[in-house]
């Protein structure tokens, strides 16, 4: 059905891809940890609009740019990593606020995590060639119509990734609350998470095309 094939291995395969860790989940983790799993679902909804960027644009040929461009491919990667970089300073900057020497950590606005969820997603030039990459190999050749069978399958891994990060969001967050995670340690999860927020933005930004 239009001109997908071999659906069950796309949508496990993409299960996989999803739990596999990276940036997206640790922004999920991280949120749903120090505020809740509302806070970590609002990331996730901004991770997710930020994949179907990813796959409209990859659908009507934008992406493409990137797989041929270096120039591109570098623009936007650079931006990416300086974004992740720009949040991970915020992280490890988390300071202790004196009020009878208590340590709070800042609770963000949901829709400040939101936009902080679909930058991280949209601006990494990986997740757009990765897409171009693999839903292809499920589009039979002789397909009627190309980029309405890679929306549809561009949204089917978008919903399952959304279903995991979901379930991430409130399993971290109950579990947070159940152990009643102490606001030092909420301090000390944003520094670590910084860390490997730096590390993740020196990868990218080292990154090669191909």
């Amino acid at each position: 059905m239009f001109g997908i094939h071999d659906l069950p291995l796309f949508i496990l395969s993409g299960l996989m891809l999803n739990i596999l860790p990276g940036p997206d989940s640790l922004l999920i983790m991280t949120r749903s940890a120090t505020q809740g799993w509302r806070a970590g679902v609002a990331a996730v909804m901004g991770i997710c609009t930020g994949t179907m960027v990813h796959v409209l644009a990859a659908a009507v040929g934008l992406s493409a740019i990137l797989a041929t461009s270096a120039t591109a491919f570098m623009v936007v990667k650079y931006i990416g990593a300086a974004y992740i970089l720009y949040m991970a300073i915020g992280l490890l900057l988390s300071k202790r606020k004196d009020a009878e020497t208590a340590i709070v950590v800042p609770p963000l606005p949901y829709k400040k995590i939101f936009a902080q969820g679909l930058l991280t997603n949209v601006l990494n030039p990986k997740v757009a060639l990765f897409f171009l990459a693999f839903v292809p190999q499920f589009i039979d050749a002789g397909a009627s119509s190309k980029p309405l069978a890679f929306i549809i399958l561009g949204c089917i891994f978008n919903f399952n990734g959304m279903l995991w990060s979901v379930a991430l969001a409130v399993f971290t967050g109950l579990a947070s609350a159940r152990l009643k995670v102490a606001p030092g340690v909420s301090l000390w999860l944003n520094r670590v998470t910084g860390g490997l927020f730096v590390w993740l933005g020196i990868k990218l930004a080292l990154s090669k095309q191909h």
